[in-house]
């Protein structure tokens, strides 16, 4: 039946046709590749990689800022027109305080967005960078030439440079803190490999690095260490745990002439193995490249700020022209030079600088305190429009772990005493099959057992008061020559895993394993579902089990059997049926899949590789968060087209009265009321971020 069913596990470690439940039922089969192709996961931010000088440097910009607002202080107090706006002189001796401190910081606080101007101008991308640039560049030179008396004293822009920059850089530091990054995928999946081999050359053991491997070569792997190249078991069976590459938590048992893959582990037995690839030829080098390509073919799209910068650069700069142009050809080129670079000093509104950054910045705030961790601000903003969002099934929906789901004793024997009897047995056991026995019987009273033996593709063997009991599956059932229970078919057409409880050569029941649900993925998927969100399982579990678990849940879709190296592919068919894809993930094979997916989702609980390729990551467990997120994306995409229509909004009013529009009827908007209104903006902007706060997130409140 393609797996052979979930019941041959063989004992704790027999595999049943291709698959195998190694140990006491391991995933196995499929040796962890990794998916292809990739489209990213958004890691470079798109549209704002232009930005030149931050360097993602949070650092950086919280250093700049608060210096920068300390030598704003003295620079604004000692600016003749702020001055002259609040009505009152500045005394002869502080006249160049402000030019002096001005310029530092023009060269040093300004340097970032200088840099990042010049970015954006050779890539002839001009965004908020270059609007910035200008507008603080513009000031510099006329705020100098109105201080030696060159231009007209209006154009003296000391107070409105420094306000500039403070805000400038307080904003970019707020996204900069957002977007900071805790984990590399590279070097997570480097980490899955021991950082030592012990190589068989001859009758020695030598001890190597696993890049000085070599095809050929045998290695040896003890219980408990790290395969360190992919290669042929040439000799023993050991029960390999492969979840940091497949994300399954079952054990797969593996013996000669079968295929291991480097980075997993083998869990009970020690391994001779044949190396049959190194380096960049191994699974995982495999694995690595696609998360690099993915990380390097990010997204282009460019973010809601940056392509509001780009209209109103254009905006800034045709009015200037036609400002100086008009007042030129009226006659009156001294108001051109005052107009046109009041225009431009004008046209870098500080409440756009803030308008994003400020909501980022609480939104992920608010969500950290859900559980949700935004790392890409790009995935935050895509998930709105999320309309597909598919589940792997281990780790996620369910717990990653084995549960007992029945117990069957045959006729004379309790359920009670057949469970007491299997964790007695068990209890010496590190197989995770027998720690969910142990665990399902920690009400019950458990007698000492002695002589306990592992036998892998077989069972567990113990003396359990005086009476010889074993534990396993099918092969135990050939050894002792006996049925299995009537309840085995049930158990075997909902995936489970089967394992015979033996007394004194006869058998006495069965037991039924199976990775639990988590209680929070039922409420999840409907959740979704009443959103109109479609909700797809995707897993390399069987058919049976793959349907067992997609009813129970109310899942109509599902991609069962999928290897891992083609869980990207599947995302790539949703995406061609025009759907937007969110990929909620937890294993190393889950991270090109992350990176394929409009959003990639990371549960907190699982691989650092996968962490790293996602977008958004729910530091619990609870899958109830990825409503939380797509509540968080619709709630802050709000706020931020509020707080840029009013922030443009300012900008389309005020530079065409400062160009001097309704000069004609005796109106033109004098820059000290036009930096009034331009504080009022950044106000207006910062308390409407705010409301976002009274967000509720956390994911409980849909029990």
């Amino acid at each position: 039946m393609g797996r052979e069913g979930h019941e041959t596990h063989g004992g704790h470690g027999d595999h049943g046709g291709h698959e195998a439940h190694g140990g006491h039922g391991g995933h196995g089969g499929h040796e962890a590749h990794g998916g292809h192709e990739a489209h990213g996961g958004h890691e470079n931010h798109g549209g704002h990689k232009g930005h030149g000088g931050h360097g993602d440097h949070v650092g950086q910009f919280r250093r700049l800022f608060w210096i920068n607002l300390l030598i704003a202080v003295p620079v604004v107090a000692t600016s003749g027109m702020f001055a002259m706006i609040l009505g009152y002189q500045v005394p002869d001796w502080a006249r160049w305080v402000a030019p002096l401190l001005g310029t530092v910081m023009y060269v040093w606080g300004g340097r970032p967005f200088l840099t990042g101007a010049v970015a954006e101008l050779k890539a002839r991308r001009p965004g908020m960078m270059l609007l910035i640039g200008l507008a603080i560049t513009v000031a510099f030179l006329a705020s100098w030439g109105a201080s030696l008396g060159i231009l007209h004293h209006e154009l003296e822009f000391w107070w409105e440079l420094a306000l500039l920059i403070v805000i400038m850089l307080l904003g970019h530091w707020l996204e900069m803190r957002s977007l900071a990054q805790t984990t590399s995928a590279l070097d997570s999946l480097a980490a899955l490999l021991p950082d030592e081999a012990e190589r068989v050359d001859g009758d020695e053991i030598t001890k190597v690095s696993p890049a000085d491997l070599q095809k050929g070569d045998v290695v040896i792997v003890r219980p408990g260490g790290s395969i360190p190249a992919d290669g042929i078991v040439v000799d023993g069976r050991a029960d390999l745990d492969e979840s940091m590459l497949t994300g399954e938590s079952r054990t797969v048992s593996r013996g000669t002439g079968d295929h291991v893959t480097a980075g997993t582990v083998a869990t009970d037995s020690g391994l001779r193995v044949e190396v049959t690839a190194t380096g960049d030829d191994t699974a995982l080098a495999g694995i690595r490249r696609l998360v690099a390509d993915a990380q390097a073919s990010s997204s282009r799209a460019q973010r809601l700020a940056d392509r509001a910068a780009a209209w109103l650069f254009w905006f800034a700069l045709g009015a200037a022209v036609i400002t100086a142009l008009v007042w030129t050809l009226v006659g009156m080129p001294d108001e051109a030079v005052i107009r046109t670079i009041t225009v431009l000093v004008i046209a870098c509104p500080h409440a756009l600088g803030l308008a994003i950054p400020l909501v980022v910045s609480i939104a992920t705030e608010r969500a950290a305190r859900a559980g949700v961790l935004v790392k890409d601000r790009l995935a935050l903003e895509s998930m709105r429009d999320v309309d597909a969002v598919l589940f792997d099934k281990t780790g996620t929906l369910t717990k990653g772990e084995p549960t007992v789901t029945a117990v069957a004793p045959v006729e004379g024997w309790s359920d009670d005493e057949l469970l007491a009897l299997a964790a007695s047995a068990e209890a010496d056991s590190e197989h995770p099959l027998a720690k969910a026995i142990v665990r399902a019987a920690s009400q019950l009273t458990l007698a000492k057992a002695t002589g306990f033996t592992s036998s892998p593709a077989v069972g567990v063997t113990a003396t359990v008061d005086g009476h010889e009991i074993r534990v396993g599956g099918p092969r135990l059932l050939d050894e002792v020559g006996g049925a299995e229970i009537p309840d085995a078919a049930g158990w075997r057409s909902e995936g489970a895993i089967i394992l015979h409880v033996v007394r004194d050569g006869q058998v006495i029941g069965g037991l039924a394993l199976a990775d639990e649900i988590r209680a929070e993925s039922r409420k999840a998927v409907a959740a979704l579902q009443g959103r109109s969100v479609e909700v797809v399982m995707i897993t390399g579990d069987a058919e049976a089990v793959a349907h067992a678990v997609a009813a129970e849940l109310g899942i109509d879709r599902v991609f069962a059997g999928v290897r891992p190296e083609d869980k990207s592919a599947k995302v790539a068919e949703l995406q061609s049926e025009d759907k937007k894809v969110a990929m909620v993930g937890d294993g190393v094979n889950d991270a090109p899949a992350l990176a394929q997916a409009d959003v990639g989702i990371a549960i907190g609980a699982g691989t650092d590789v996968a962490i790293a390729s996602a977008g958004v990551i729910l530091a619990s467990d609870d899958p109830r968060s990825v409503v939380s997120v797509i509540e968080l994306s619709q709630a802050s995409y709000r706020k931020m087209t509020q707080n840029l229509w009013w922030a443009a909004g300012y900008n389309l009013m005020s530079v065409p009265l400062a160009a001097g529009v309704l000069a004609p009827f005796g109106f033109v908007l004098p820059m000290s009321v036009g930096a009034v209104l331009m504080s009022l903006s950044t106000i207006v902007v910062a308390l409407n971020a705010q409301s976002l706060r009274r967000l509720d997130l956390r994911p409980d409140r849909m029990s």
